[in-house]
C-alpha cells in the first residue's frame, strides 16, 4: 500500500556507519526496490509499471542512458531505475492546497529529499512579485506571463532556455527551434556540467562527440577499462553487460579513487547463479589519486611505444594525423612524476601494461571522474591516443565509451540543444523553416549563471531539471537566480529550484515518461537516444497524475504560438496534435534520421550512423583521427589539505534524493559525511565520527564553507576525500572549470577540514 509523504524533514545529525560492501545488487537490491516502489505506488501499480520499463512496447526509464539489449528480460530495470519510475508514478500529489500551506520561504529551508518526496505536481502555479506563496494559474495566463516578460527584454539574448536530459527528442527539437526563431542560441543544458569535456575531446580527435561502441562491442572486448565511473550506483544495468563480457573472456581494469562494490562483484538478481554466488568483475584495481588519469594514460602510451610490435602501425599510417608530435611527448613521460601524480606503484602500472598488450580489442569507459577537472579535455584526448595506438577505434569489441548520465541527454544534443551550434545545422534549420537563425554563440551553464548575476539575462526557462542544485558555487548561483525577473520550470515534481526564484516565478507541470499522452491526433509516443546512439520509442501507459498536465511538446508549442505570434510560419498547432509531423521535420534537418517515423516503428529502434565506428572514417579538420600532445597536468595539493571529489550516494540520481542511505559504502541515515583515508585523518588529527566544516580553497581567496560533516574513515586514495553533492556544490567555484569545455571542476576541489562549532 502506498504511504503518505513525510511531514517533517528527517534528522540527519548522526549517520550510522558500518563496513563498506564488496558486492552489488542481489537480494538487498530486490528488497529495497520493492519497498520503495510500494511506498510510492502501491502493490498493483508497482507490478503494472515496472514490467513496462525499458520494454520494446513500453516506456524508457527516466533514469540513466544505458542501452537495452535486443533480448529484454521481463524485469529490464535496475534498483535506481525502479526508484526513478516509482517517484514519477507515485500516488502522492502536490496540489494548490499544498502551496497555500507552505510559503516559498519555508520551502527554501527544506531538504531536497523532503521536497521530492511530496509527490507529483498537479496544476500550473504562479508566484507573483512580492508574494509569499505560489497560487494556481491557468495555462493561458501562464503563457501570457512568459510572453510579457520576453517582450519586455532588450534583446532575445536576455532569455535563457535550459534543458534537462529527461527531455524527449521531439520536445528538444521544438524547444531549440522556438529559441532560435525567437533569436537566441542561449541553450545551456546539463551536458555542460557533465560530458561536455567528452564531446570537446572526441569532436577534435575522432570527429564526433559520441562514443564509438555498441552494446555488442562490450561482449566482444578482450579488455575493458572503467575509469572514473561507478556503474553499481550510477548505471547499474551496465553491470549485466560487464558480467557477460567477463563470461566471454574479457578482463576488466577499474581506475578509481574509491573501491566500489559494483566493480568488485555483481550479484545479478535476474539469475539464480548471480543471486547465490555473483560474478567477480575487476581483475586489476588501480586506486588512482584524484586527477591522475592523464598521467597514467600518458605513461602507458610511452610504454606501448617502447614495446616492439605493440603499435598498430598500419592503422596509424592510414587513419591518423599528428603521430610524431604525440610520440615525442609520450616518450618524455617520467616514471617518478607519474607515480606522484597517480599514487600508484610501478608494479600496478606494469600489470596494467601487460593486460593492455595482451588485448587485441580494448574499450575505455568513463564518466564524471574524468570529465570534471581543469584538465579533463586533455585527459580524454590521452585516452583517445591510447586507443589509436593499437587501432582500437573502428573495429568490433573496441572503442571509446563515455557513459552518459540522464536518459536522453545525448539525444537532446543531437536535436540541437547546444549554445554553439554547427553552421551546417543552422543552415538546415533555415532551409526547412524559412527563418534566419542567430549565428552568434549563446551561453552555456556557467556563462548563463554569470549573465544572471551581472544582469545580462533576465528570464530563465528550464525544461526539466533542478538547475539550482545541479550548478556549482551554490550561493553565487542562488543569488544570480534571484536577480531574474522571471524563472520558469517545466517539472513533474517539486525541487529546490522552485524555491529559489526570480521576481516572478512559474511552475508548469508536465506529463512523465510513464504516462499516456493523448493529443488531437490521438495517442502519441516520443523518442530518446541512449548512450550508444540507439534511437527508440517510449510509450507511457498510466493515466496522467492530473487532468491539468500538458506534455513537454504541447508546452513548447503553445508557448511558441503565444510568444512568436502570427508572424511565425512554423506549424506549432500541427506539431502539438501529431508528434509524427515533428519527426518528419527532424528527418529533413538532422543527418541520420531519414525515414524517422518508419524506422522508429521497428521494435528496438535504430542506430544512428557513426563514421569512425562504421567505416573508420574520421570527419575531423584533418580528415583523420588526430593524435594530440598536451602537457601532463594533475592537481597540486598543499600541505595539510585534501583533494575532494563530489559524488552520488546509492539512494540518489543526479540531484534527486530517493533516500538517506548509501548502502554499498556502509552509510545509513545521513548525507553530510566526508570520507577520508584513516592515514590522512591521523595526519590531520581528525577522529572517525568527529564533525568538521569543509572549507574550499581557490585562487580567488573567497571562503566557501560546507558545515557539519561527519568524518568517516574510508579506504579512499591517499590525500583524497569524497562527499555527496549537491550538499558540496557550494565548494565548487563558478570560475573553476575545465579548459575548452567550461565544465565545472567538481572532482578536484582543494579543501581543509576545520572542527565544526557543533562538534
Amino acid at each position: 500500500m502506498a504511504t503518505k509523504p513525510p511531514q517533517g524533514d528527517p534528522v540527519q545529525d548522526a549517520p550510522q556507519v558500518t563496513e563498506p560492501k564488496h558486492a552489488a545488487a542481489g537480494l538487498p537490491a530486490i528488497g529495497h526496490t520493492l519497498r520503495i516502489a510500494q511506498q510510492q505506488m502501491g502493490v498493483k501499480r508497482t507490478a503494472l509499471t515496472l514490467l513496462r520499463v525499458n520494454q520494446k512496447n513500453g516506456f524508457d526509464c527516466p533514469g540513466c542512458a544505458w542501452p537495452e539489449p535486443d533480448h529484454r528480460h521481463a524485469a529490464e530495470f535496475c534498483e535506481n531505475g525502479a526508484k526513478a519510475v516509482a517517484e514519477e508514478a507515485t500516488l502522492r500529489r502536490v496540489t494548490p492546497e499544498f502551496f497555500a500551506a507552505h510559503p516559498v520561504a519555508e520551502l527554501a529551508t527544506r531538504s531536497g529529499y523532503w521536497l521530492g518526496q511530496q509527490g507529483r505536481l498537479t496544476h500550473p502555479m504562479y508566484l507573483p512579485e512580492g508574494a509569499e506563496r505560489y497560487e494556481p494559474v491557468t495555462w493561458e495566463r501562464a503563457f501570457d506571463i512568459v510572453a510579457e516578460e520576453i517582450a519586455a527584454l532588450g534583446s532575445p539574448d536576455e532569455a535563457l532556455f535550459y534543458t534537462s536530459g529527461r527531455t524527449s527528442n521531439e520536445a528538444a527539437f521544438l524547444y531549440q527551434l522556438f529559441a532560435r526563431e525567437l533569436g537566441t542560441n542561449n541553450l545551456p543544458d546539463c551536458s555542460n556540467m557533465c560530458h561536455e569535456s567528452s564531446g570537446s575531446a572526441l569532436n577534435e580527435t575522432i570527429g564526433i562527440g559520441k562514443g564509438s561502441v555498441l552494446l555488442e562491442d562490450l561482449y566482444q572486448a578482450d579488455l575493458i577499462v572503467v575509469a572514473g565511473q561507478n556503474p553499481g550506483t550510477n548505471h547499474p544495468r551496465m553491470l549485466s553487460a560487464l558480467e557477460k563480457a567477463k563470461a566471454n573472456g574479457a578482463k576488466i581494469i577499474s581506475v578509481n579513487p574509491l573501491p566500489e562494490a559494483g566493480l568488485e562483484k555483481f550479484k545479478n538478481p535476474q539469475t539464480p547463479q548471480g543471486m547465490l554466488k555473483g560474478a567477480a568483475l575487476t581483475d586489476l584495481f588501480l586506486q588512482i589519486r584524484i586527477g591522475g588519469d592523464q598521467a597514467l594514460f600518458r605513461l602507458l602510451n610511452k610504454l606501448i611505444l617502447e614495446t616492439e610490435g605493440a603499435v598498430d602501425q598500419a592503422f596509424v599510417d592510414e587513419h591518423t594525423h599528428g603521430y610524431e608530435e604525440f610520440a615525442a611527448a609520450a616518450r618524455d613521460a617520467d616514471w617518478d612524476e607519474t607515480l606522484l601524480a597517480t599514487g600508484l606503484t610501478r608494479p600496478e602500472i606494469e600489470k596494467a601494461l601487460e593486460m593492455v598488450l595482451a588485448s587485441e580489442r580494448t574499450i575505455v569507459c568513463w564518466a564524471m571522474g574524468l570529465t570534471q577537472h581543469k584538465h579533463a579535455v586533455p585527459t580524454i584526448r590521452e585516452v583517445v591516443n591510447f586507443l589509436l595506438l593499437r587501432g582500437n577505434i573502428g573495429r568490433p569489441g573496441a572503442g571509446v565509451c563515455p557513459v552518459r548520465g540522464h536518459s536522453n541527454v545525448q539525444g537532446d544534443r543531437t536535436m540541437g540543444i547546444f549554445e554553439r551550434p554547427a553552421p551546417a545545422f543552422l543552415d538546415a534549420l533555415e532551409k526547412e523553416f524559412g527563418f534566419a537563425p542567430p549565428r552568434e554563440h549563446g551561453y552555456d551553464v556557467v556563462a548563463a549563471i554569470r549573465a544572471l548575476r551581472d544582469g545580462d539575462a533576465k528570464v530563465f526557462f528550464a525544461m526539466g531539471g533542478n538547475f539550482v542544485s545541479a550548478s556549482p558555487d551554490t550561493e553565487v548561483t542562488e543569488a544570480a537566480m534571484r536577480r531574474a525577473s522571471l524563472t520558469v520550470h517545466v517539472s513533474t515534481k517539486l525541487n529546490r529550484s522552485h524555491a529559489v526564484t526570480g521576481a516572478r516565478a512559474l511552475i508548469l507541470p508536465c506529463l512523465g515518461r510513464t504516462e499516456r499522452d493523448l493529443q488531437g491526433g490521438g495517442e502519441q509516443f516520443v523518442t530518446v537516444e541512449d548512450s550508444m546512439g540507439m534511437v527508440h520509442a517510449s510509450r507511457g501507459r498510466l493515466e496522467p497524475a492530473s487532468a491539468h498536465l500538458l506534455s513537454e511538446p504541447a508546452i513548447v508549442c503553445r508557448l511558441a504560438r503565444r510568444v512568436l505570434g502570427a508572424g511565425s510560419r512554423t506549424p506549432w498547432e500541427e506539431f502539438e496534435k501529431d508528434y509524427g509531423t515533428i519527426r518528419d521535420r527532424i528527418a529533413r534537418v538532422i543527418p541520420g534520421f531519414q525515414d524517422f517515423n518508419e524506422r522508429v516503428a521497428h521494435p528496438g529502434g535504430f542506430a544512428l550512423p557513426h563514421a569512425p565506428r562504421d567505416e573508420r572514417r574520421f570527419p575531423t579538420a584533418t580528415g583523420k583521427a588526430n593524435f594530440t600532445a598536451a602537457p601532463v597536468e594533475y592537481p597540486e595539493l598543499p600541505e595539510g589539505r585534501l583533494l575532494l571529489q563530489t559524488l552520488r550516494s546509492h539512494d540518489q540520481y543526479n540531484t534527486t534524493i530517493y533516500g538517506l542511505d548509501d548502502r554499498y559504502r556502509g552509510i545509513k541515515n545521513g548525507r553530510r559525511v566526508v570520507m577520508v583515508h584513516p592515514d590522512d585523518a591521523a595526519r590531520l588529527g581528525i577522529a572517525d565520527g568527529s564533525y568538521v566544516d569543509l572549507v574550499g580553497e581557490w585562487k580567488d581567496g573567497v571562503e566557501r564553507r560546507a558545515p557539519g560533516f561527519r568524518v568517516v574513515h574510508y579506504p579512499t586514495a591517499r590525500g583524497c576525500a569524497a562527499a555527496y553533492y549537491p550538499e558540496t556544490n557550494v565548494l565548487v567555484p563558478l570560475d573553476a572549470t575545465a579548459d575548452t569545455s567550461n565544465t565545472p571542476a567538481s572532482k578536484s576541489v582543494v579543501v581543509r577540514l576545520e572542527q565544526s562549532a557543533t562538534d
